[in-house]
């Protein structure tokens, strides 16, 4: 049942509806169909047996009408330049409906990191940077992990940029490891902003979250602290999560009848996100087909593993119990399945919204960083609690104004948000 999604023909695409509804001049939607700037570098990278191998990279920045680029750097067997564009796109949208002086960026390299011994991940993590170091900085371009990267390797990033600028630069980066830079409450921040988003869901629509159950889709970082933030703060329960197995190259879904525990998944789960699978069945747990989760007996279904998940032929899955659909994945849902969603009625948590704690914690730690004054965990989360709540609410009162869906209010807001600092700079 795999369907081939183009990213950046989906973002485009879901750009251009938007666009016409709003009436948005031709001119200025050139403008912001494209990113303003790409770069496509190859990284020559010494091997631990003495070979070299060449990895093909590249980094693009999107639009920084609003301030610095932002966005992750993806290592990924599969990456490829529209992937890339797609999701520097949508970090423009999501700093902007998240009201973060930022733009959007985006990075990646054409590589499997489990393929990798640790001294050659971080020989192509200071290689990347020797490539793009000139194009990138705390007052351009910040960089962040993404799928396949750590927090370590930030951290090596970081310290390859200080080491060529000549001085300390902790806010070239951010997702640093803690100590290095980095800001308390980052590694469950996107995770967490998920479910502070489905809480106020929720509320809008008088469901009891106790009573409710999520299917997830992924187990990785978004999806482990989701899971963990649906059972621990809302009080509900979790059917199920999803794998991607490395061996056969197939996804599968593991659930258990009394509901996921993901603090113990964590332990059987290794460094590339695979799960004993022996560990899991003699503990309960059922092995089920890659697309299980999203047929589900469920309240929400979360995607949160990769782009174009729920598509033409997987919506069709779709259970009828199914209320809410929280986007922790970035665009996971295509426009095909967005026309089935808004005849359904199930009401959308769209990506850039859902998933947009991530960058705002990376731009809390950005603020530490050039403060030199580092916040508690709490404070923290609950700067987050409050940006997502109030990020929410506009684009919840954009839909019920506009009575359109919440994906069309969530670019409504960040496209008039990004083309009133274009018009304030003097761009057009």
């Amino acid at each position: 049942m795999a369907v081939t999604t183009n990213a950046f023909e989906m973002a485009q695409q879901q750009f251009d509806h938007v666009a016409t509804l709003l009436k948005l001049d031709p001119q200025v939607r050139e403008i912001l169909r494209w990113p303003l700037r790409e770069y496509h570098f190859r990284i020559p990278v010494r091997m631990d047996d003495g070979s070299i191998r060449v990895f093909q990279g590249f980094r693009v920045q999107h639009n920084d009408a609003r301030g610095p680029s932002k966005g992750g750097i993806r290592f990924h067997p599969a990456e490829t330049i529209d992937t890339v564009r797609a999701l520097a796109t949508w970090m423009t949208w999501k700093c902007a409906v998240a009201d973060l002086p930022l733009g959007g960026g985006k990075g990646g390299v054409i590589v499997d990191p489990a393929t990798l011994t640790i001294n050659e991940k971080e020989r192509l993590a200071r290689g990347y940077i020797q490539q793009i170091w000139k194009n990138i900085g705390p007052r351009n371009d910040v960089p962040a992990p993404d799928v396949g990267t750590t927090p370590q390797m930030m951290g090596w990033m970081m310290d390859e940029y200080s080491r060529l600028a000549g001085c300390y630069t902790p806010g070239v980066i951010t997702g640093k490891p803690v100590g290095g830079g980095g800001s308390l409450g980052r590694t469950e921040a996107t995770g967490y902003g998920v479910i502070y988003a489905v809480r106020e869901a929720m509320r809008y629509l008088n469901l009891e979250p106790s009573s409710c159950v999520a299917a997830i889709q992924g187990f990785g970082n978004v999806a482990q602290y989701a899971a963990t933030g649906f059972i621990d703060q809302l009080k509900g329960k979790v059917a199920c999560v999803s794998y991607w197995d490395r061996a056969d190259r197939t996804s599968y879904t593991v659930s258990h009848p009394g509901g996921v525990d993901p603090r113990f998944l964590v332990t059987i789960t290794d460094q590339y996100g695979s799960i004993d699978k022996s560990a899991a069945r003699a503990n309960g747990y059922l092995i089920e087909d890659g697309n299980a989760w999203i047929g589900k007996e469920a309240d929400v279904l979360i995607p949160a593993a990769l782009e174009g998940q729920i598509n033409a032929e997987t919506v069709k899955l779709v259970n009828e119990r199914v209320k809410i659909i929280a986007e922790g994945a970035n665009g996971p849902t295509t426009p095909e399945a967005d026309e089935a969603l808004k005849d359904s009625g199930i009401f959308l948590l769209p990506d850039f919204l859902c998933n947009a704690g991530g960058v705002t914690v990376s731009y809390f730690e950005s603020v530490q960083n050039d403060m030199n004054f580092y916040w508690t965990r709490d404070e923290v989360l609950q700067r987050l609690d409050t940006r997502m709540t109030i990020a929410f609410e506009g684009v919840l009162e954009m839909a019920l104004q506009e009575k359109v869906y919440m994906r069309d209010a969530a670019y409504m807001v960040a496209i008039a948000r990004v083309v009133k600092a274009m018009e304030l700079r003097g761009w057009i």
